[in-house]
């Protein structure tokens, strides 16, 4: 294993990127957020969809989405803009718990333009500042990773997930944090995960959350064929949900799971293996773990699938040779020799471990490198 290098933040906790992020609270402020990082090199804005009467507990969603976001330990400093300064507040304040650099605009009674020149002056200071935090020796404990599969299909339950697994089993053993959910995509083997809970009151909560969640599809009265499994899904020969949820469970390796988060919620019990109750498309799924703290991403694929995000690297695996041949630019780690017997499952994660050093200590992902940034709120119901 070769040594690590991260950078530790303020509050102790580890990253391993440095960026300088300028957050929208809410979608009008969009545009001023992405003029900052025009404006500014090496700025990073994070456009979304929503922010602007929301209540209760979607409300509350969003701001621990926002605010988990900024305090991503791959984020160095944060700027935050929001059209009125009370829910921008409440976003800086909580990102500023964690010690690193926050400032807050708001743009009602100065404006968009005198907004940005205010933020884009903040932000040019916090940049050349990052530019001169250095990289430190860190630990696998010292890591929070996230899994997640995508346009799955035979190949991924036979093999990317299976070494998936592999790695989540090292990383745990090791005292690192894996986080993965995707709750709908259990149905059918959700009994093996509540039997893997490590209390009887986790397992309460895991398949409340999980009853909640199917509940809430079950109750719309539509078929999901077609949406789960997908069409890439069918089309890769998985014909059912519950052969979906087998791949999908298959990754998440076989140490006992010692949490049961909510959505974009943070680890609290230490480090192990969580269970995050998620939505199953990518790009929220991803997004409500960085929230949680996740630094870096294992995203097995079969069909191929083209996720990135902003601040989480994401790593995609493939044992499908198609995919592997025609998606190559996607690709980070290809086990299709797994299938072709040409290596063993000790032997692919082993491959997946190394590819996970090399990205902890600066190597651009696939998907860093072709510029995928998806960045997407989950929505709980409508707004007021």
């Amino acid at each position: 294993m070769r040594q690590l290098y991260g950078y530790r933040r303020e509050n102790g906790k580890v990253g391993i990127r440095n960026h300088v992020i300028v957050l929208p609270v809410d979608d009008i402020s969009n545009a001023a957020c992405e003029a900052v990082a025009r404006n500014i090199q090496g700025v990073l804005a994070l456009p979304h969809s929503y922010g602007r009467l929301q209540y209760g507990k979607d409300l509350d969603l969003h701001f621990r989405t926002m605010i988990g976001t900024g305090a991503n330990p791959n984020v160095a400093a944060a700027i935050v803009i929001g059209i009125e300064p009370n829910w921008t507040n409440i976003v800086a304040e909580g990102i500023a718990k964690t010690g690193k650099p926050v400032a807050a605009f708001s743009i009602e009674r100065v404006g968009d333009l005198e907004t940005i020149r205010r933020a884009s002056l903040k932000a040019k200071e916090f940049v050349q500042w990052a530019s001169e935090l250095q990289r430190e020796p860190i630990e696998l404990k010292d890591l929070t990773v996230s899994i997640k599969c995508g346009e799955s299909d035979t190949t991924t339950g036979l093999a990317s997930c299976p070494t998936v697994a592999q790695a989540v089993d090292r990383l745990v053993d090791a005292g690192a944090t894996v986080i993965f959910g995707e709750t709908s995509e259990l149905t059918g083997g959700e009994h093996l995960i509540a039997d893997r809970c490590a209390t009887p009151e986790l397992r309460e909560k895991f398949m409340a959350l999980y009853n909640d969640y199917v509940g809430e599809i079950l109750s719309s009265g539509v078929d999901l064929l077609g949406s789960q499994p997908t069409q890439g899904n069918i089309i890769g020969g998985l014909s059912t949900i519950e052969e979906k949820a087998l791949g999908n469970i298959a990754k998440t390796g076989t140490k006992k799971i010692i949490g049961v988060l909510e959505s974009a919620e943070a680890p609290n019990n230490g480090p192990g293996l969580y269970f995050m109750d998620t939505s199953s498309a990518a790009a929220e799924c991803i997004t409500l773990m960085a929230a949680g703290g996740a630094v870096v991403h294992f995203f097995p694929t079969g069909q191929g699938n083209i996720i990135g995000n902003p601040i989480e690297p994401v790593i995609k695996v493939t044992a499908n040779p198609i995919t592997a041949s025609t998606m190559s630019e996607h690709i980070d780690v290809d086990v299709s020799g797994l299938l072709s017997r040409e290596i063993n499952l000790t032997q692919a994660g082993d491959l997946l471990m190394d590819y996970l050093c090399r990205v902890v200590n600066g190597r651009f992902t696939a998907a860093e490198a072709l510029g995928h940034r998806e960045f997407v709120m989950t929505k709980l119901y409508r707004s007021a």
